[in-house]
């Protein structure tokens, strides 16, 4: 709807994230940090190119100036909905006296047990994966039916693509749950369990920054901002400012599982800072700054942080739910603040670069050029 009729993201996102802020009061303190965390896990590998894709698709058919703008800002709004819900349901389910029942990774005596863990494994990923893609799938070939008519040679291409991307999913899933879990889950515990336990926090902050890197979304946003954006934003700065970003998130994250400082400490003021610095940046850059939110708290996140945050949470005796959930929420977080400011960083470059060459910017942003500025400049 916002899409179709144009409806502004920033006002969006602000009453959304406001009323989201509003009812983590409302909630126990135990569904706090996962229901925040909830926003990031849930936009990973699968969702993140569909949604996007189907957002360039929804906003082509429009053919006002501001399509482009609003091409982003989907994924941000898979993002807030799930926090949204889940604070709900921790107002209905309300429990009592609960614990958290910590999960124990299984330790392979050989290769040949650990051969074992992993192909007992496979068959569970498949029917995960299957079930999740069937319904993509089945409304693909309904549409295909009825108005899509596509030829051959593009359908071949599809389907080649629908391989890739379950067999992909199949051994990304098999490989982070078997092996890559328990790997941040003991590393957690042997740093926090160290005589020096603040150490965890550059260390965590090193594995933060190159973490990012190899989660598979992040490629497929700063391919579309590139593209969307003719390259005004280079997808080397999107990289290295979300690098900087999910650095200081685990950071935070570290010093929490130490201090047990509650999460709210951090989200309430760093998403006031976010949805503040919306008012000062073009519309595509609040909508890819959220996007990018939701894009670097992917599975990787969720797969090796969360269980580092929970085993160091294990070795310092502190309360797994309380302090150990939030890790992805903090990344998604920074991701918002720090995206938003590479904005701000390039608006006072450019307007240092255009007061050099004499050229008047204008009130819309966007400059307005004679053959010999052009050239000058």
């Amino acid at each position: 709807l916002r899409m179709l009729f144009g409806i502004a993201l920033a006002p969006m996102l602000l009453a959304l994230y406001a009323g989201a802020l509003g009812l983590a009061f409302l909630v126990p303190g135990d569904f706090l940090a996962g229901a925040f965390d909830s926003g990031g896990v849930t936009t990973g590998p699968m969702t993140v190119p569909f949604i996007m894709a189907m957002g360039v698709g929804i906003s082509s058919i429009r053919n006002d100036k501001h399509a482009a703008d609003d091409s982003f800002g989907l994924v941000a709004l898979c993002s807030v909905g799930p926090i949204l819900a889940v604070l709900l349901l921790g107002m209905i389910f309300r429990p009592e006296g609960g614990d958290y029942a910590v999960q124990e990774y299984i330790e392979a005596a050989d290769s040949v047990a650990l051969g074992e863990m992993f192909t007992s494994s496979i068959p569970h990923y498949m029917k995960e994966i299957g079930v999740s893609m069937v319904p993509v799938v089945g409304f693909f070939a309904v549409f295909q039916v009825v108005a899509l008519k596509m030829d051959g040679r593009s359908l071949g291409r599809i389907a080649v693509g629908l391989v890739y991307t379950y067999v992909g999913l199949v051994v990304f899933l098999t490989g982070a749950n078997v092996g890559f879990m328990p790997a941040g889950s003991f590393l957690g515990q042997t740093l926090a369990g160290l005589r020096h336990r603040w150490i965890i926090i550059p260390v965590g902050m090193v594995i933060g920054y190159f973490i990012v890197l190899a989660e598979p979304a992040v490629y497929v946003l700063m391919k579309q901002v590139e593209e969307l954006t003719d390259g005004a934003v280079s997808g080397n700065a999107m990289k290295l400012s979300l690098s900087i970003g999910v650095a200081v998130s685990i950071g935070l994250a570290m010093t929490r599982v130490l201090t047990g400082i509650s999460v709210l400490w951090y989200l309430i003021p760093g998403y006031g800072l976010a949805l503040i610095l919306t008012f000062f940046v073009p519309k595509i850059f609040t909508a890819i700054a959220f996007d990018s939110g939701g894009v670097a708290s992917g599975p990787m996140t969720a797969a090796f942080l969360l269980p580092f945050a929970m085993g160091a949470c294990q070795a310092v005796g502190d309360n797994l739910v309380r302090d150990a959930f939030g890790v992805v929420a903090m990344v998604a977080m920074t991701s918002l603040v720090t995206i938003q400011a590479l904005e701000v960083f390039y608006q006072l470059q450019t307007r240092r670069t255009l007061a050099g060459a004499g050229i008047a910017r204008t009130d819309s942003g966007l400059e307005t050029f004679g053959d010999y500025d052009i050239i000058e400049l």
